[in-house]
């Protein structure tokens, strides 16, 4: 059942139509990009909050900018000094680095350099919408400040946006292409929100046209063009694809359409994680070491041969 919120929405699109198909497009759009409120919803939230306080003060706090704004990252050095790869790690929709922790926590004890970005309103990032133009281009600004990145790692909307970037999505900013990706409980193309998102709220065809279409004004690009697995398809990098077959935010079938690219994409079931729960889950953080571990050797002994 629709919460009263949603019917609320529905009924100023509805009305809104009748008078201008394109205004009410635009008016989902902006509804569309809202981002949630950051405070902590549940106890346990606010428990991981409290946990990852430590962690977090051993970064360095920067501040990225970016055309039409600037998100805050948290820069963590490699543990003694090691000489392991270079992470940029984003997280999901309405999450924040903290709640990476565990994640950043086995990158570094790995010996990784991480750097984990907070999304435009998210965490201690400024604004309350975020598109994904605006998404590449934070990771344009990551990729510039820290002269670019060996691996980059990204949860739910933080994959699809990594990918987009390899991907040169926008015409002004250039391919950022990683030389591994590792993607988690990622949708495979954007489309797919676009179309849930004016089904729940009943657009009319010509309401949802708009809609779409105020992605391409914005970008240059239609929105069926932020295909994260056609673009990975051409780029043809290592690639671990991790997702919950119970993932009930992000459908196991975009894991599948990864899955089918080809032989350079490892997919791997961390069933009965859902989609929060897998990024801290241990055997999750172990498999991503192991992967950068596996895919650094072979590239050691394609250098030996």
């Amino acid at each position: 059942m629709a919460s009263f919120a949603t019917k609320v929405i529905r009924l100023s699109l509805k009305a809104v139509s009748a008078i201008s198909p394109a205004a009410a497009g635009e008016l989902a759009f902006r509804i569309f990009c809202l981002t949630p409120s950051r405070k902590p919803k549940s106890d346990k939230e606010r428990a991981l909050l409290s946990a990852a306080v430590p962690l977090m003060e051993e970064s360095r706090k920067v501040t990225l900018s970016f055309a039409g704004g600037w998100v805050f990252a948290r820069h963590f050095p490699r543990r003694g000094g090691g000489g392991g790869p270079r992470v940029l790690l984003t997280h999901g929709w309405g999450s924040r680095s903290d709640y990476l922790a565990a994640m950043i926590d086995g990158l570094l004890t790995a010996g990784a350099e991480v750097v984990a970005l907070d999304w435009p309103g998210h965490g201690a990032s400024p604004g309350r919408s975020l598109t994904m133009p605006q998404a590449v281009r934070a990771i344009d600004a990551a990729w510039r400040h820290f002269d670019a990145f060996d691996v980059c790692i990204g949860h739910s909307f933080g994959g699809a946006s990594l990918a987009c970037a390899a991907g040169g999505v926008l015409c002004d900013v250039p391919a950022r292409v990683p030389a591994k990706l590792v993607l988690i409980g990622a949708p495979s193309e954007m489309a797919w929100l676009f179309r849930g998102f004016g089904k729940i709220m009943r657009l009319v065809p010509a309401a949802q046209a708009a809609f779409e279409g105020m992605v391409e004004r914005l970008s240059g690009r239609r929105v069926d063009g932020f295909d994260a697995a056609r673009i990975l398809s051409a780029l043809r990098k290592p690639v671990l694809v991790l997702h919950a077959e119970d993932d009930k935010e992000v459908s196991a079938d975009h894991a599948r359409r990864y899955g089918a690219i080809g032989p350079n994409v490892e997919l791997h079931w961390a069933n009965g994680l859902g989609h929060r729960r897998i990024v801290s889950a241990p055997l999750v953080i172990q498999k991503i070491v192991a992967f950068l571990g596996e895919t650094e050797e072979r590239a050691r002994l394609r250098k030996i041969a």
